[in-house]
């Protein structure tokens, strides 16, 4: 059988390159048809290449390396075929030198940290993949090198003679002391470089664009929560019991963007070049945290979507996003975006547009604050909401309406549910 390439697929029209995340198979492994061989990363979501044949496996790229599409990246050959390395000798050296490949060697920024630290890579065990040095085995490492501890003298040197006749009280605290100093340094100035993820690359890009591309403003409202928190605690059990899953408070709040949006179409438009794109329709993307940095899946059709409809999405979204498994498809799109920052505690904050979108909502933390109802002083749980909007095409009424109305909607949900 000839020798089979493997190159980087087009993953679509926005996508020129990748990055090579790292190799699922040892080189030089005999793989199956259709197994997956390595992981790489797009500025989009991570994505698993699989083997277009069955065969021996040659790596040709490298972890961490940028490749443009249709670069090579690996080969397969027939798994019969012989090498230069092993014409005389059976797969058993081969398959030991793959097996043992990993075992000994350092990372990148693990061999990195050794070089600095002067400690070869073969005085470290490592805990990673195959035997691989991690960083973190790197650095454990070197902090506990022979040499870099305090010597302490042994128990029957004799002391240094003094007149002193309170000498005895700083020999009684040298133990005490050797001890501390035999453990980690009490303060550090060791530094490390990491190459940024392609994921975390493209964050920064697109954030950066947003504040230079757009005329980008801020307008502040407080949404007081007791009719959501009733409504949810009335209701929890039996939503729960039909449905298999818990009414949060973000469906509450898609669903009512979404009747706002489809209400005031600026607020859901995007310009492209020197036109308005408006859309009869309510995509809203959700901002979910992950290792790998913040991305925004959205939810499509919001406003035909039942409550339970978008918390079996959500879920699934979100679980799909943390194990960094989102398809292109599932990560494109959106018309408006909501981010939550009050799970981590915020109290207030001015989130950046999501372009091509005009307009994002930002949730924060719930408190309960005293506020005047009817001539009163009350204890209520209050939020504070943040929409930033493109003042290019939305216009400073436009964007406090849309607030106001969002936050009358929260305030009274029996308005949205009878889509008065």
């Amino acid at each position: 059988m000839p020798v089979i390439e493997l190159k980087i697929p087009n993953l679509g029209e926005s996508i020129s390159s990748v990055t090579f995340s790292k190799w699922l198979k040892p080189n030089g492994s005999t793989v199956a048809m259709d197994e997956p061989l390595c992981e790489i990363e797009t500025e989009k979501a991570n994505q698993e290449l699989s083997a277009d044949s069955a065969g021996v496996l040659t790596w040709v790229a490298k972890e961490g390396e940028d490749l443009p599409v249709g670069a090579l990246f690996a080969t397969i050959s027939d798994s019969g075929s012989s090498t230069p390395d092993n014409t005389t000798t059976a797969t058993a050296p081969a398959t030991t030198a793959t097996e043992n490949y990993a075992a000994g060697h350092p990372s990148p920024a693990a061999a990195k940290i050794l070089s600095e630290g002067g400690l070869p890579a073969e005085q470290v065990a490592g805990t990673g993949r195959d035997g691989r040095i991690t960083k973190e085995d790197a650095q454990k490492a070197v902090d506990n090198k022979p040499g870099k501890t305090t010597q302490v003298p042994p128990a029957d040197t004799p002391a240094p003679i003094t007149t002193a006749p309170a000498a005895t009280a700083p020999a009684a605290t040298a133990p005490a002391f050797a001890e501390a100093s035999a453990g980690k340094p009490a303060f550090s100035r060791n530094e490390r470089r990491e190459r940024m993820s392609r994921m975390r690359r493209t964050i920064a890009k697109r954030l950066v664009s947003a504040k230079n591309n757009t005329a980008m403003l801020t307008t502040f409202n407080e949404v007081d929560m007791s009719a959501v928190m009733a409504l949810r605690e009335k209701y929890q059990e039996a939503f729960v019991k039909k449905y298999g899953i818990k009414l949060g408070f973000m469906s509450i709040f898609a669903k009512a963007c979404a009747k706002v949006l489809l209400e005031m179409p600026d607020v859901n438009a995007s310009i492209e070049g020197e036109e308005v794109i408006y859309h009869d329709f309510a995509d809203i993307s959700i901002a979910i945290s992950t290792p790998n940095g913040l991305v925004v899946p959205p939810l499509r059709n919001v406003e035909s979507l039942s409550f339970s409809d978008i918390e079996f999405k959500l879920k699934d979204l979100a679980a799909k996003a943390r194990d960094g498994k989102l398809s292109l498809d599932e990560m494109s799109g959106g018309t408006f975006t909501i981010t939550n920052g009050g799970i981590f505690g915020s109290l207030m904050s001015t989130p950046i547009i999501n372009e091509p979108q005009s307009a994002i909502l930002g949730m924060h933390a719930i408190k309960d604050r005293p506020i005047a109802v009817d001539g009163e002083v009350k204890i209520r749980p209050m939020m504070y909401l943040a929409l930033s909007y493109d003042h290019r095409i939305i216009d400073g009424s436009t964007s406090v309406t849309f607030l106001v109305k969002v936050k009358h909607l929260i305030e009274d949900p029996t308005l949205l549910l009878l889509g008065l």
